[in-house]
């Protein structure tokens, strides 16, 4: 192959763009220029189902984004999320697994109980392209990530199998060496995950408007996460 090519990508592969989201703002924080560049793409949210029942008091994380106890946390997000993807004029599809911190480490699920759920719905959107998290620091990164490493082993050989990309997992990906775990994870399981060039407008207000679409995630972003720090530096995303 000619070295001047390597990470091109051919425009076909954009044509169908499904990118799979651990919670309802994980797309956004780190795909949002290839889903405002690509109007028409799919997110598919793995954490967006209800737990058995929220804990008595809202916990750190919901309590900093306004939540009090007796709230429906994931019908609000869910809200947020269709006003969010609108701004991309891109279409939420929401998978029923919990988000870890209402449950206790025995109650989650793992990647080979979420991977069909997640295969299903990848299969019927037919896409030519999915973004996956690169899934580090955060349970439900990582069991994301997984669960999609397990969909596209089954789906791999048809004639209609997606190419697989992964992007860097905002504010997390700047923990030290977490990147580099996972990159090395990937290699020690014979993928090699190379900077690929994918075409984008990188357009940040659209991008801060729709992260300012999820209201409650905010706050926590900002207290957690330098989420203004990270935007004002114009910090790129990377697939």
């Amino acid at each position: 192959m000619d070295k001047s090519l390597w990470g091109v990508i051919d425009e076909s592969v954009l044509q169908r763009i499904v990118v799979v989201s651990p919670h309802f703002d994980d797309a956004v924080l780190g795909a949002a220029h290839v889903l405002g560049s690509y109007p028409g793409s799919t997110v598919i949210t793995v954490v967006a189902g209800w737990p058995p029942s929220y804990p008595k008091e809202a916990t750190d994380w919901d309590a900093c984004g306004g939540f009090v106890a007796g709230d429906d946390v994931v019908a609000a997000r869910r809200k947020e999320d269709i006003v969010a993807l609108e701004v991309l004029s891109a279409t939420p599809v929401w998978l029923d697994v919990a988000d870890h911190q209402y449950l206790a480490v025995e109650e989650r699920q793992q990647a080979a109980e979420v991977a069909p759920s997640l295969r299903e719905a990848i299969e019927h959107l037919e896409p030519t392209a999915v973004f996956l998290p690169m899934g580090i620091a955060n349970p439900d990164h990582v069991l994301t990530h997984d669960a999609g490493l397990i969909a596209r082993s089954e789906l791999a050989g048809s004639d209609s199998a997606p190419v697989w990309f992964c992007y860097e997992d905002h504010g997390y990906k700047h923990i030290p060496g977490l990147l580099a775990w996972r990159v090395t994870k990937l290699f020690k399981a014979g993928l090699w995950p190379t900077p690929a060039i994918v075409p984008i407008d990188p357009d940040m207000t659209l991008k801060r408007r729709a992260i300012a679409s999820y209201v409650s995630q905010v706050p926590p972003l900002e207290r957690d996460h330098a989420l203004s720090e990270r935007l004002d530096a114009n910090v790129p995303e990377q697939y």
